[in-house]
């Protein structure tokens, strides 16, 4: 699976401390799911990667957070982990980058909160009437995270109360759970799309939003990556679990696929550069960061 010789090129904390020197050279880039993926499926603990999110951090390898999770349960687990790199939310529905992180802003970006963030969808509350249209038509067979409480989030999710009320604080997309029929789940979906609107498929539950994704959201990063540093070209691992995934492990140079305890492999066009992990959440994922790392070869001061 070797591309290219290992070069180190972004600091921990700010990607405009890159040295000059480095221009022209490969930039290396993980962009990586979180609810069984980094994070374990029942306890969202992430203890079997650190490890390997360490030696990232060692590599100086950015590490992007891209998610159906909202920014404010984003920003949580970045400040636990550490992680001061720019992450994308809500299925690929804005991409946040710390303000100052490159050495200026992206064009198409606004700075908000201290971020400079790029939206690729419209927000939450275009979408919201229409699901409460259709709840109307469909009593019972769905329940969205703006008509449920944080006690209702709780249960739905296994989250803890604190966790559970930033969930809801969402931005751009809403999560929906199915408890209907499938011939109703059939006209729900046909009803959004019509309305415009689209629908992932994530590992609990069904994401309704804008035409985004996290593969798109992948792609205008790694442009902003590549610009900033006049990399030759980028190096990046996706890595994922869920159908929400694909078009981010499609869209990347290398792809990590993470076991799932109750479905298949998400299913992918591209055959080539492909890692499947072994075990199940950080800990697959532990290990397939290992081996894109082995493939790179040896750090400067392994040589």
């Amino acid at each position: 699976m070797s591309c290219c010789s290992w070069t180190p090129i972004a600091t921990s904390s700010k990607f405009a401390d890159w040295n000059p020197e480095l221009s022209n050279t490969p930039l290396y880039l993980v962009v990586s799911d979180l609810d069984g993926s980094l994070l374990d499926h029942h306890t969202y603990r992430y203890d079997a990667a650190r490890p390997a999110l360490d030696l990232l951090e060692q590599r100086r390898i950015p590490l992007v957070l891209a998610s159906s999770k909202t920014r404010a349960e984003m920003l949580a687990l970045r400040s636990e982990i550490g992680n001061q790199h720019p992450f994308i939310v809500e299925n690929g529905a804005a991409v946040l980058i710390p303000a100052g992180y490159f050495q200026r802003p992206p064009a198409e970006a606004i700075e908000r909160d201290g971020f400079w963030v790029r939206e690729l969808a419209p927000p939450r509350a275009h979408w919201l009437p229409i699901l409460d249209e259709l709840r109307g038509a469909m009593p019972g067979a769905f329940q969205d995270f703006a008509s449920a409480g944080v006690e209702a989030l709780v249960e739905m999710t296994g989250l803890s109360a604190p966790a559970a009320a930033l969930a809801r604080q969402r931005e751009y997309t809403e999560p929906v759970q199915w408890r209907g029929s499938d011939a109703e789940r059939a006209a729900f979906f046909e009803r959004l799309r019509a309305a415009g609107a689209t629908v992932w498929r994530g590992g609990r539950f069904y994401s309704v939003g804008g035409d985004s994704d996290k593969g798109a959201a992948l792609k205008w990063l790694r442009r902003q990556y590549a610009l900033a540093a006049g990399a030759a070209a980028v190096y990046d691992l996706a890595v994922g679990d869920g159908p929400n995934d694909v078009p981010m492990l499609e869209a990347a140079h290398h792809a990590l696929l993470i076991p799932a305890p109750e479905r298949e492999l998400p299913q992918l066009a591209r055959e080539t550069n492909l890692i499947v992990g072994r075990g199940r959440g950080p800990q697959a994922w532990a290990w397939g960061v290992g081996e894109w790392l082995r493939g790179l070869g040896p750090a400067p001061e392994e040589l």
